[in-house]
């Protein structure tokens, strides 16, 4: 297949409130139909609430018992992400859940500084690109898109996906990172934001967008507002496009350590 079909979830978030972030969550989801892949903001059932003992179990906790019904409710993958205990801390954990029931995770490998995130999570160690119908998905959480390196293509993914609580303050930064990294990638980029403000008053304005490789906007939510969208990418059009200008084959050497 040479399209992949994404539906992207800008939504406020409950501050701590799990079974109400998911109940509006699932109401808001009910009605989707004919896509591959539900893409949900980071943190989506807690908010941003890193110092707090909000983390849930590895392997049968709510939410993940929620993702994994969900997925096979809406026959979709569907992806977000959520804190999760580990190692008397927690991780940040991206999960990836196929309507069989299958997942697969990334847990966020930068964590922010200004919001103290290392003293109360662990960072991710691996890379990791998922497959949709055989299209390659780069997954990254919010403060990962500051770091090109962490992000560069090495011609390993067709799709880069980042969920996020990025905060009103730093918008433009959002908006213009997510551009860059299409373009620099020659890859599609999807940005999933929150909107509202979360329980230490940080404000989100949301931002959830679909760039394509050459980083103009298939898609851009409305500010501050609730949104879910449907938008379908074609691969065939990418491989077409670096077909014609291989960049890629240009590329620096490097490895990751």
């Amino acid at each position: 297949m040479s399209t992949l079909t994404i539906t992207t979830v800008q939504t406020d978030i409950n501050w701590l409130n799990v079974s109400e972030n998911l109940l509006s969550l699932e109401n808001k989801l009910k009605h989707i139909t004919n896509t591959d892949l539900i893409l949900l903001p980071e943190t989506f059932a807690t908010g941003f609430a890193i110092n707090l003992d909000v983390a849930e179990d590895a392997t049968d906790g709510p939410v993940i018992t929620w993702l994994i019904k969900q997925a096979a409710i809406l026959n979709a993958v569907i992806a977000g992400s959520v804190l999760v205990k580990h190692n008397n801390k927690k991780v940040n954990r991206f999960y990836w859940v196929w309507p069989d029931g299958t997942i697969k995770f990334y847990d966020k490998r930068h964590l922010f500084r200004l919001g103290n995130e290392g003293a109360h999570v662990i960072a991710g160690e691996k890379r990791e690109i998922f497959e949709i119908k055989g299209i390659r998905i780069l997954p990254l959480v919010c403060y990962d898109l500051r770091f090109p390196v962490w992000a560069r293509s090495k011609n390993d993914y067709d799709v880069m996906v980042n969920v996020a609580n990025w905060p009103a303050a730093r918008r433009n930064i959002w908006d213009t990172l997510l551009q860059a990294r299409a373009m620099e990638n020659q890859s599609y980029v999807v940005g999933i934001n929150r909107v509202g403000d979360d329980g230490n008053g940080t404000a989100h304005t949301g931002g959830t967008a679909i760039y394509d490789f050459t980083g103009e906007p298939l898609f851009q939510a409305k500010d501050n507002v609730c949104d879910i969208t449907t938008t379908t990418i074609n691969i065939e059009k990418l491989e077409e496009f670096k077909k014609a200008f291989p960049a890629y084959l240009d590329a620096d050497n490097f490895n990751i350590t």
